[in-house]
């Protein structure tokens, strides 16, 4: 389920100390086998220290699928799935940064890379890329339901209140063209891209 979770998502949020002060920041990232992969400004003091392979850090990942209205605040939740990895990065280089950078590309925007410029010897430079093990991870899931405690239910008042899911459809809509690309038709790939 681990892997599912991680090929789902867009987005992680990885854990940096600076100082003592944590310091959360979101990017991109893709799942290699037994690694995730993700990438940032080689000029954000964060990544570099990131990039050092002297510090620990968490990078998580969740879905949002939808909300349990129960009977009562307290019970009331949400459903998800979520990954939480742990572990030093360890900094990509030369062939294998270049193989990341499409991977973490390929995830984001599956069959693009053909079609666009990838990049150059000085964007590279600009970017660190970070691989991170995914020997110590755990998944937490949430579905099903509410679970209102039994005086809720036998309540006058509360057990008439509406109770139940409302899912939540993350989803791709229509592709808008940017100025130039008013009369250039929408690749195929595009119109074929799902949410899972």
């Amino acid at each position: 389920m681990r892997d599912e979770i991680l090929d789902a998502g867009l987005v992680a949020h990885v854990v940096v100390i600076d100082q003592g002060q944590p310091f959360i920041i979101p990017v991109a990232y893709a799942r290699s086998d037994d690694d995730v992969l993700f990438h940032g400004s080689s000029a954000s003091r964060l990544f570099k220290q990131l990039a050092t392979g002297e510090q620990s850090t968490c990078l998580s990942v969740t879905l949002l699928d939808g909300l349990v209205l129960a009977r009562s605040a307290f019970e009331s939740s949400m459903n998800y799935r979520s990954v939480m990895v742990l572990g030093i990065p360890r900094l990509l280089a030369g062939h294998e940064k270049t193989a990341a950078l499409r991977r973490i590309s390929d995830h984001l925007l599956p069959d693009r890379w053909n079609d666009i410029r990838p990049p150059t010897a000085q964007e590279e430079k600009a970017t660190i890329v970070l691989s991170l093990s995914l020997a110590e991870s755990s998944v937490k899931v949430r579905t099903g339901g509410p679970e209102d405690v039994p005086s809720d239910l036998e309540d006058p008042v509360y057990r008439d209140t509406w109770a139940g899911e409302v899912p939540i459809i993350d989803s791709f809509t229509t592709a808008v063209p940017d100025s130039l690309s008013l009369e250039t038709q929408v690749p195929a790939y595009i119109q074929q891209w799902r949410r899972s």
